[in-house]
């Protein structure tokens, strides 16, 4: 019986399938988000796995699957709305995490316990992937939600950063200028 290959050959050229039928060059605006948003999405992976019996691992499970609905609307004609996680969910759990923090009065810098340094990864990489989307824009109709999606997603990173960091008693290191004794 013949196993399904991984392999096909089919991008040795540099091209790649956008959809059926679809070829487009492997430097296509297109394909670099998706691959974005699966290096956000192996990070994430990364950082669940860290987690050993914590609530956010099913809601940063939401995120992932989010990210795919993203990935699809980027590559098809339609622009998509994403089901199940919306930015005002979001924010709804970035409040409920900044009821228990501290207040923050000045730059913190990535780090601390290593989930809290994965989220810093986690929102940088998303950062990234906004602003590839944002300048895709340019060539195909976004859905506005999934700007307001991914804007909010990297708030959502950093402020999980500074959670996990109080959770594991871990203190957070401030930035200030050099010099500054403070």
């Amino acid at each position: 019986m013949m196993k399904n290959k991984i392999y096909t050959r089919t991008g040795d050229t540099g091209e790649t399938d956008l959809r059926h039928n679809l070829r487009v060059r492997k430097t296509d605006p297109r394909i670099e988000i998706c691959g974005t948003l699966d290096e956000l999405n192996a990070h994430i992976g990364l950082l669940v796995a860290q987690l050993a019996n914590n609530n956010h691992k099913e809601e940063l499970n939401n995120v992932q699957s989010s990210l795919f609905t993203i990935g699809a609307s980027i590559v098809s004609d339609a622009s998509v709305k994403i089901e199940g996680m919306s930015a005002q969910t979001l924010e709804q759990l970035i409040d409920g995490m900044q009821e228990q923090l501290p207040p923050q009065h000045c730059f913190v810098l990535p780090g601390g316990c290593i989930q809290a340094a994965q989220a810093h990864v986690c929102r940088t990489v998303c950062r990234r992937a906004e602003r590839l989307i944002t300048g895709l824009e340019t060539l195909k109709s976004i859905h506005p939600e999934t700007l307001a999606y991914m804007n909010r997603l990297s708030d959502y990173f950093f402020v999980l950063s500074r959670h996990l960091n109080m959770l594991s008693n871990t203190p957070e290191k401030r930035w200030g200028p050099l010099g500054d004794k403070k």
